[in-house]
C-alpha cells in the first residue's frame, strides 16, 4: 500500500442498539409518546447503529426531516397504525417478560415478505444436491455465499431488504460457516465464475476470519471475481484505515487481485451526505491501492434519495473518487415497503433525468432495477405504441440466461411499485412467465 496514505487515528467501534434507542429518539426532538410508538416499531424491525453515524452523518438539529436519520432510525408509520397500537400497548402492559410483545412481533413480521423473491426455496442448489444453508444460486455463474459471521451490519438501513437477518429469528436467517461446502459445490458446477460473500455485510467480520473464507476461494482457478457486498465505507470507514486489522484486510485484498482474480467490492451509498467525511475519501483510496474496483449501489427510497439531484450529486461525487457507479435498485417487496417505496414511473423519471446531469463515465449505471423473483428487470422507459401507453423493460439477469437483454412490455400504471403490479402488454404472459 502507498506510503502516503498514512492512515489517520480513530476510536474504536461502539454499537448503538434498542437499548439505546429511547435516549437518541429523545436527543432528535420525539416526545414521550413518538418514542413509545417508534420503539414499537424497532420491536420488529431490527434498530442498529454506531458512533461514527451517530456523530459525523446526522443532523441532530433537524433530526425529524434529515434524510440520515431516516436511512437508520425506525419511524412510526413504518408499519400499520393498528399493528404499532398493539405492540405499544404490549411494551407497556408485558413489561416483565416480554413475551407477548415477542409474539406479537413475530406475527407482524411474516405479514412482510422476510425473503422476497422466493429466496429461501428457488434459489437452493438443484433437488439432486444436498441443501446447503447460507449458499443461493440464482444465476448460473453467480454464487451468493452468506458467512456465518457476517450477518449483521455496522448499522442497519431501515429500508435493508436483508431485514429479516437480524431480527433474531433462526428461521428466517441463511448462514452456513462450512466453506468446504461451497468449495466443492462450486467445483461440481464449471458455470460458477463469480463468489458475492454478502449477508449482512461481509467487511462486519475481522481480517482473520475474512481471510479464512476468501483464501480457498483464491484457489479455485475457474473463479473470475470474488465480489463482497459492503455498507462499511459508508458507515464505517474506520474499517479500512484505522481499525486494527485494516492493514491485514488491505493485504488480503492484494492477495486477492495478485491471484488473479477480480476483486469487486460492492459500495451501498445511499445519499451524498455518506461520501462527504474526509476518512471515506482516504479509506476508498486505500481500497483502490490494492487494485480492487470498487463498484456502488443503493436502492431508490422515498423521504430519503427520491430526487434527480441527489443521485447525479452521488454518481458525479462517486466517479471523481474513482468509483463505479452501478445500480440504482427498486426498493424490495419485503419489510416496510409501502412506507419507502417509489412508483416504477416516478422512479423512472428519477433516473432519466439524473442520468442526463452526468458525463458518460458515469452512465455505467443500470437501473431503475428490481431484483424480482425471475431476475433483474429494469424499467427503460415509458412509450406509446399503437396508441397504448407501456412500460418499456429487460432483464439484465435472468434465471433463464436466454431472456437477458431482449426487451418487453407492460400496461403502463402510474401507481405500480413492483413487477407483480404490472400487466404484460401485448402478450397474454411476461417473457418469463
Amino acid at each position: 500500500m502507498p506510503a502516503n496514505l498514512d492512515p489517520p487515528v480513530g476510536r474504536r467501534f461502539r454499537a448503538y442498539t434498542t437499548r439505546h434507542l429511547d435516549d437518541l429518539l429523545a436527543r432528535a426532538g420525539l416526545d414521550e409518546r413518538e418514542r413509545l410508538r417508534t420503539r414499537a416499531v424497532a420491536t420488529v424491525l431490527p434498530f442498529r447503529t454506531n458512533e461514527y453515524v451517530i456523530d459525523e452523518l446526522i443532523d441532530w438539529d433537524n433530526a425529524r426531516h434529515d434524510p440520515m436519520f431516516r436511512l437508520v432510525f425506525p419511524q412510526e408509520d413504518m408499519l400499520p397504525a393498528a399493528d404499532v397500537d398493539t405492540l405499544a400497548a404490549l411494551i407497556e402492559e408485558d413489561k416483565p417478560t416480554g413475551k407477548k410483545v415477542k409474539q406479537y412481533a413475530h406475527d407482524v413480521r411474516m405479514k412482510l415478505n422476510p425473503h422476497p423473491a422466493g429466496q429461501l426455496d428457488l434459489n437452493k442448489p438443484s433437488h439432486e444436491e444436498e441443501d446447503i444453508p447460507g449458499l443461493q444460486h440464482k444465476y448460473p455463474e453467480t454464487v451468493l455465499f452468506f458467512p456465518q459471521q457476517g450477518q449483521t451490519c455496522h448499522a442497519y438501513c431501515t429500508y435493508c431488504f436483508r431485514w429479516a437477518q437480524f431480527v433474531g429469528e433462526p428461521d428466517l436467517k441463511m448462514a452456513t460457516s462450512d466453506i468446504d461446502a461451497l468449495v466443492n459445490y462450486v467445483k461440481a458446477h464449471p458455470e460458477v465464475t463469480s463468489i458475492l460473500i454478502t449477508g449482512g455485510d461481509a467487511m462486519i467480520m475481522g481480517s482473520s476470519v475474512l481471510r479464512r473464507y476468501i483464501e480457498p476461494l483464491i484457489q479455485l482457478d475457474q473463479l473470475e471475481s470474488i465480489r463482497m457486498g459492503t455498507k462499511a465505507l459508508a458507515y464505517w470507514p474506520q474499517r479500512f484505515v484505522s481499525d486494527p486489522d485494516a492493514d491485514d484486510t488491505l493485504r488480503l485484498f492484494e492477495e486477492v487481485v495478485e491471484s488473479g482474480k477480480n476483486l469487486a467490492f460492492q459500495a451501498h451509498f445511499t445519499h451524498p451526505t455518506e461520501l462527504a467525511p474526509d476518512i471515506v475519501k482516504t479509506a476508498v483510496k486505500r481500497i483502490q491501492a490494492t487494485g480492487a474496483v470498487i463498484r456502488t449501489q443503493a436502492p431508490l427510497i422515498k423521504t430519503i434519495n427520491d430526487a434527480p439531484n441527489v443521485w447525479s450529486q452521488m454518481w458525479r461525487t462517486q466517479h471523481v473518487m474513482g468509483m463505479i457507479p452501478y445500480y440504482m435498485f427498486v426498493e424490495r417487496d419485503t419489510g416496510p415497503q409501502d412506507y419507502f417505496a417509489v412508483p416504477l414511473a416516478r422512479a423512472y423519471e428519477i433516473f432519466q433525468e439524473a442520468y442526463s446531469q452526468v458525463s458518460g463515465l458515469c452512465r455505467t449505471v443500470r437501473g431503475p432495477s428490481m431484483s424480482a423473483e425471475p431476475g433483474k428487470v429494469a424499467v427503460d422507459g415509458v412509450t406509446e405504441i399503437n396508441g397504448e401507453k407501456v412500460f418499456v423493460l429487460h432483464m439484465i439477469q435472468a434465471r433463464d440466461p436466454k431472456l437477458v437483454g431482449k426487451p418487453f412490455f407492460a400496461q403502463y400504471d402510474p401507481e405500480a411499485v413492483w413487477l407483480n403490479h404490472l400487466t404484460p402488454a401485448f402478450a397474454s404472459q411476461f417473457p418469463f412467465e
